[in-house]
């Protein structure tokens, strides 16, 4: 059992001050023979330490070797499949780091502050492809990858918790308000995508002249409510009605609440920043690297546009979130899983994808919200399956599978849907 679980529980304060007393007495123990060292001997050490502890705190780090290959690759021009590859592979550990960065940073700065630095860098990964991406062109990629994310997490996350938690619970409950809230959320969300979708079919049939830049205006106001709804959800969330999405009693254990403060305070708030502003910046250029070699890849395998932003790139993007709900969702902290599956695809829908929008309408890129129909028609039948398992406030593995089939029914179709359908105006400058 961890020491701090031994008598009682202890205060995250007690912890921050004993490990900070543990860091002076090593530090006397270092230095004692020289005397006061100077800040140049002394900063070395902290951040040698500190970069330690936080690279041996979970085994997908081991992948950070990837790192270093994915940039010389991208930079020397080699293979693109070895770039992509070796990339792909990189930005999966950095992803982990940069979700630790955020709640390191997020877990000193109160529950409203903190729930918002988690919504908006909880989707970080994404959303700087998706700026990559949208900067070159590629604006299939961004519409696939941002339904690849919401899709993956509402029916592979979704179904993973389900399933590995009804292996181990006969049933498993959760929070019938915050399930309806989100499900409320989730209809909006759809409903988004649906709109441009049928407008640009009607207005086809009229032969609009004009259709195109009906479309980007009905996208760029729609972009717009769906931010200020995403501002009300949080505020709604974090702030008025917080009490509601407060976790059930089921999963309050003072033995784990302890360790997971303890890990919460491994970095400090400076700390924290550095990290999260350093791996940021090595996301970004290994995005930089694998968008620009989603061509030679396309043209080499044969695979679409499409299907790498909607089933590989999200899978990279959201690896650390898929694991932490599948790990909340064996103890049992079923409203904590809900939380991180669902919470996290109504960011991508109320405020990544409309960020991007407007975006791209301040880059002068025509990225709109209408995708094509086959893509609207999965979104809303995927949400529509999610809503119906989680209304009655309870899951079990059949449900966990019917989601995971479905997701996997979708991998399928998308592989084998090309990206040259009717579909959106065509992008001038697109690739």
């Amino acid at each position: 059992m961890p020491r701090a679980a031994t008598n009682g529980t202890m205060e995250p304060g007690e912890r921050t001050a004993l490990l900070d007393g543990q860091a002076r007495d090593s530090e006397i123990h270092t230095g004692h023979h020289h005397g006061h060292e100077s800040v140049w001997i002394r900063l070395p050490r902290i951040i040698v330490h500190l970069t330690w502890t936080t690279l041996v705190r979970d085994y997908v780090n081991l992948l950070l070797v990837f790192v270093p290959f994915g940039i010389v690759a991208g930079a020397l021009k080699w293979d693109s499949s070895a770039v992509f590859a070796l990339n792909f592979i990189a930005i999966i550990p950095l992803a982990s780091l940069l979700s630790f960065a955020t709640e390191e940073l997020a877990a000193t700065m109160g529950q409203a502050l903190g729930g918002l630095m988690n919504a908006t860098f909880g989707n970080a990964v994404e959303l700087i492809v998706s700026i990559i991406a949208l900067k070159d062109g590629q604006i299939r990629v961004v519409q696939a990858s941002m339904l690849g994310s919401i899709l993956s997490n509402i029916l592979l996350v979704l179904g993973c918790c389900f399933l590995v938690g009804g292996l181990r619970f006969q049933q498993q409950y959760f929070n019938t308000t915050v399930a309806s809230t989100m499900s409320s959320l989730m209809v909006v969300s759809s409903a988004s995508l649906i709109i441009p979708a049928t407008l640009y079919a009607a207005l086809q049939s009229n032969n609009d002249p004009q259709i195109e830049n009906n479309i980007l205006l009905v996208s760029h106001w729609t972009a717009i409510v769906l931010l200020i709804l995403y501002v009300m959800y949080l505020y709604f969330q974090l702030k008025s009605h917080a009490e509601l999405f407060e976790p059930e009693s089921e999963g309050s254990d003072p033995e784990n609440h302890a360790i997971e403060d303890e890990e919460e305070h491994i970095l400090s708030p400076l700390a924290a920043t550095v990290a999260l502003i350093v791996v940021t910046v090595l996301v970004a250029i290994c995005a930089d690297y694998l968008v620009g070699s989603i061509d030679n890849i396309v043209e080499k395998t044969g695979m679409t546009r499409t299907f790498i932003g909607l089933v590989l790139i999200p899978i990279v993007g959201n690896a650390a979130e898929h694991v932490t709900a599948v790990v909340v969702a064996w103890k049992n902290k079923m409203d904590l899983a809900i939380g991180v599956a669902i919470g996290s695809s109504l960011q991508i829908a109320l405020f990544v994808t409309p960020f991007l929008v407007v975006l791209g309408w301040i880059m002068d890129k025509h990225m709109t919200l209408h995708f094509q129909v086959f893509e609207t028609v999965a979104f809303f039948i995927s949400g529509l399956v999610v809503i119906l398992l989680i209304q009655d406030g309870k899951s079990n593995y059949l449900e966990g599978g019917l989601c995971l089939g479905m997701y996997f029914i979708l991998a399928v179709a998308f592989y084998v849907h090309p990206d040259n359908v009717a579909g959106p105006p065509a992008i001038p400058g697109a690739a």
